[in-house]
């Protein structure tokens, strides 16, 4: 169905968040809260800011300068404000800028904001509606602590942990992490998530909350069904050729490779080996029609092989394309470059263009919830370093324009 008009306001617009993060995990759920229209308010520690503005690779423009392509992808649509908040002053604005939003996210780590004394605690005497979500490695609320919760986390160590990497990987090999972090990227959506849910309590209740986020319970939720399979069967799931060929299998191409992840049935794999050129397997042995549940070594050994003599002389789109048309759910396994050049991508309009601070523009990937009757998300360019101290500070944190300029000069902000 296709929505009329776009009309409707995106639904956190009026939302003020106070985004005490950096590196990925944070700044990615509040980029989700921008993209929904939030007022999102980038804390940074001056000089520095966020640790992601100096990690590789770069975008460099003619005159020298750069900019990191790691920061540009999670802080669109966001302001920034350098403060140090062990600094008397800074801090009092700091809590006034509380005082006056909605929200408040960090993930610098279990207890970072208690010894600074901004807590929960502190700031909920402050804004007693503030939702704080503290987004940790192990967890981070009274009553909840483990034998890990002081530990320090980051996407590899999560991977590890929550089992993703024990699961990943060649079949007598060591285990693998997945390829991008998605230790970081998964806690951050859940975290977007826990947020509106609080605020919606907040709606009916008028109070808001500490949301605790860890990251290492937002991973271990997303490997469910490797879970189940240990409830129901007391094994743990391991890296077999068992386990990837019942999944599907994977098989070259002239460019690249396919997955085959339909169900083969019968009459699948014998459309197969006609498409394939290979009817003279038809009539023989009766393994090459069988689906999964057969022995892996004959898939590995025989039909993988007789499948790639015909495959590796087609382009991997292609064979998708063909062995689609007789049923089965093909997947191409993509390069970044296939990803940037989507037709699918394209259509759906999944990608947004925006400044990248250096005079150029930067391409981001969208956040994929489509509200379709809602106008469209913003496509603010991440912001410079303190690009809106007097700004912010001024209109929100209770500073004169002369503060500004001292606190600047003394590097406090």
């Amino acid at each position: 169905m296709t929505q009329a008009s776009k009309n409707l306001p995106l639904p956190l617009e009026g939302i003020r968040v106070l985004d005490a993060t950096h590196i990925v995990a944070g700044p990615f759920c509040s980029m989700i809260l921008a993209d929904m229209g939030a007022e999102v308010i980038k804390i940074e520690r001056p000089r520095t800011g966020d640790q992601a503005r100096n990690r590789a690779p770069f975008i460099k423009s003619d005159d020298g300068q750069q900019i990191s392509s790691r920061f540009l992808g999670v802080n669109r649509n966001k302001k920034s404000v350098s403060i140090d908040l062990r600094n008397t002053r800074c801090k009092t604005a700091f809590e006034e800028l509380v005082r006056k939003s909605d929200v408040l996210v960090d993930n610098w780590g279990s207890g970072a904001f208690r010894r600074l004394g901004l807590g929960y605690e502190r700031l909920s005497e402050i804004n007693p509606g503030l939702v704080y979500a503290s987004i940790t490695g192990y967890g981070d609320s009274e009553g909840l602590s483990g034998p890990y919760s002081n530990r320090p986390a980051n996407n590899l160590a999560i991977q590890a942990m929550s089992g993703w990497m024990e699961i990943t990987g060649e079949p007598g090999g060591p285990p693998q992490s997945v390829g991008d972090n998605i230790g970081d990227s998964v806690p951050g959506v859940w975290t977007a998530l826990g947020i509106v849910l609080a605020l919606e309590t907040r709606r009916k209740s008028g109070l808001g909350q500490y949301v605790d986020m860890a990251m290492y319970e937002c991973m271990v939720s997303h490997i469910e069904s490797n879970m189940n399979f240990f409830q129901a069967t007391g094994s743990n799931p391991g890296r077999s050729w068992d386990r990837l060929t019942t999944a599907g299998i994977t098989f070259r191409a002239k460019d690249g490779y396919v997955v085959l992840a339909g169900v083969r049935t019968e009459e699948r794999m014998r459309e197969l080996w006609k498409v394939t050129g290979r009817e003279d397997l038809l009539a023989g042995d009766a393994r090459y029609l069988a689906g999964p549940g057969m022995d892996a070594q004959f898939y590995q050994e025989h039909i993988i092989p007789a499948i790639e003599g015909w495959s590796s002389q087609v382009p991997k789109f292609q064979v998708a394309a063909t062995l689609s048309e007789i049923g089965f759910s093909m997947g191409v396994t993509q390069t970044m470059e296939d990803l940037d050049n989507c037709p699918q991508l394209a259509a759906r309009q999944m990608f947004v263009d925006t400044g990248d601070t250096l005079g150029g523009i930067f391409r981001g990937v969208k956040t994929p919830t489509r509200l379709t009757a809602c106008v469209d998300s913003p496509a603010g360019r991440p912001p410079i370093l303190g690009e809106h101290n007097a700004d912010v500070l001024c209109s929100l944190g209770g500073m004169t324009t002369e503060e500004v300029a001292e606190l600047e000069a003394e590097g406090a902000l």
